[in-house]
């Protein structure tokens, strides 16, 4: 019995040797499966900030405008500027200039529709925001339309 005995303990620690390996391979693959994740994960860029209102710049006098066919369009309206622009006051001659070739020679049945007005003014409010840009900073952020009549 002795001799039995003493050969099946041999074929144990050869079982616990294998199991070990196993196990040691098992976390080493792991593990450099999660850093390969992590390292070569793609990254997840952060949203920029809205801007934060700040002071708003009204136009002294409302504008008239010829339209095509004749017809004319008063309009005025407001900046509204960034936190970032600070208190100082603003030139607003380009903004007058880029709201007039914006207009001038638009049909009038276009600015009658809400989608056309907004469009409208989507374009005028791109123009604004790259003339007023400073050091790649916002200083426009929004327009108000103080008076819009066609006619």
């Amino acid at each position: 019995m002795s001799e039995k005995d003493g050969a099946d303990a041999p074929k144990k620690k050869s079982k616990k040797k294998l199991l070990m390996i196993i196990v040691a391979a098992v976390v080493l693959l792991g593990g450099g499966a999660a850093g390969g994740y992590f390292m070569f994960a793609p990254k997840t860029e952060k949203k920029p900030e809205p801007p934060v209102k700040g002071v708003v710049v009204s136009m002294e006098d409302p504008m008239t405008i010829n339209l095509a066919s004749g017809h004319y369009l008063k309009l005025g309206f407001a900046l509204q500027l960034t936190e970032a622009a600070g208190e100082e006051k603003i030139d607003t001659a380009e903004a007058r200039d880029l709201a007039i070739k914006q207009y001038t020679g638009m049909d009038v049945a276009v600015l009658e529709t809400e989608k056309g007005r907004d469009k409208a003014k989507d374009d005028l409010l791109t123009k604004l925001e790259q003339a007023y840009e400073k050091e790649k900073t916002q200083i426009v952020m929004d327009i108000y339309f103080t008076q819009f009549v066609t006619q």
